[in-house]
């Protein structure tokens, strides 16, 4: 390969008529590593892994997958993925081990390799004791999953996840993470992976990028999104809640509460203490008092409140 970069767009831009999908999206992604791509719905996801899997030109900029130029060397592009879109696409008519075996034939293997390979991963995948049984019949996670194991036949290098989780339940969704976690730790494959679950994102995903409108507007790890969202929340358990939302609200905070909990977002460590300095000098006790730091749901939604989604 002639860069370790398996994923790199440089200012590409694809319009449809007058509306612009992709306004000048850089992205970077190393080998071996998640990348998530989050964004509202229309931000420009889909229309990103269209331009990168080779299904749209790019009308501006430019773009390589696996060291391949998307537009110059379309087929080398898609023999080096895989892609599980936001709905399966296996033939429910087939068993999980036909699926398997159609596939890595159309791809040139031989009968026997070909059953070899879609025994491994029927079992990478956890699949043995259904392997004989109709996808139809699957469950909404065991299609997923087979799903994804189609999308791995071809050994690829880079695979594109958008939105693979979304209708599962809580077990296969786990389920899930764990395959795509073991893919990039073992088979060191590069994953671009699109959702709408933060959680998702913030377990998975080495890297974030953040599209809003067609533009990457925020960019890093999630630990960085977070600082720079640079908002903490105290929640205290005070014996007078009343008292000390008084107390607080007078003295600039913004105060929010819950029952007996009260809640004050805080931009710098030493406002915790001032704070507790504050509810003692009122003679408000504390039964508790616990800091939190600001989630990827916060660092979305802060987003998401910016005109465009700029990021202030």
């Amino acid at each position: 390969m002639p860069t370790d970069l398996m994923i790199h767009a440089e200012d590409v831009v694809k319009s449809f008529g007058t509306h612009t999908a992709l306004d000048g999206v850089t992205l970077r992604v190393p080998r071996g590593t998640v990348l998530g791509l989050l964004g509202h719905n229309g931000a420009g996801k889909t229309t990103l892994i269209n331009v990168l899997t080779t299904v749209l030109p790019p009308d501006g900029g430019t773009a390589s997958v696996a060291g391949f130029d998307v537009v110059a060397e379309g087929a080398q592009v898609r023999s080096s993925i895989g892609l599980t879109g936001q709905y399966t696409l296996v033939d429910e008519d087939l068993t999980g081990r036909q699926n398997l075996v159609m596939i890595a034939r159309l791809l040139g293997l031989s009968s026997r390799d070909a059953r070899r390979h879609a025994a491994e991963l029927l079992e990478s995948f956890g699949l043995v004791d259904a392997a004989d049984r109709k996808a139809g019949k699957f469950s909404g996670g065991m299609k997923r999953r087979l799903d994804l194991a189609v999308s791995l036949v071809g050994r690829p290098h880079v695979v594109f996840l958008d939105e693979p989780t979304t209708g599962l339940d809580p077990t296969s969704r786990i389920a899930l993470w764990e395959t795509v976690e073991r893919l990039t730790r073992e088979e060191g494959t590069t994953v671009l992976l699109t959702t709408q679950y933060m959680e998702e994102a913030d377990r998975l995903a080495d890297a974030i990028t953040v599209l809003s409108h067609g533009r990457v507007v925020a960019s890093g790890t999630a630990g960085e999104l977070k600082a720079g969202l640079g908002r903490r929340t105290v929640t205290i358990t005070p014996s007078d809640p009343a008292l000390a939302s008084e107390v607080l609200s007078r003295n600039g905070f913004e105060v929010g509460r819950e029952l007996d909990a009260v809640h004050v977002p805080v931009s710098a460590t030493r406002e915790v203490a001032v704070v507790v300095r504050l509810l003692t000098d009122a003679d408000v006790d504390l039964a508790a008092l616990t800091v939190t730091e600001p989630s990827l749901d916060d660092v979305y939604l802060a987003l998401a409140a910016q005109p465009r989604g700029v990021l202030q």
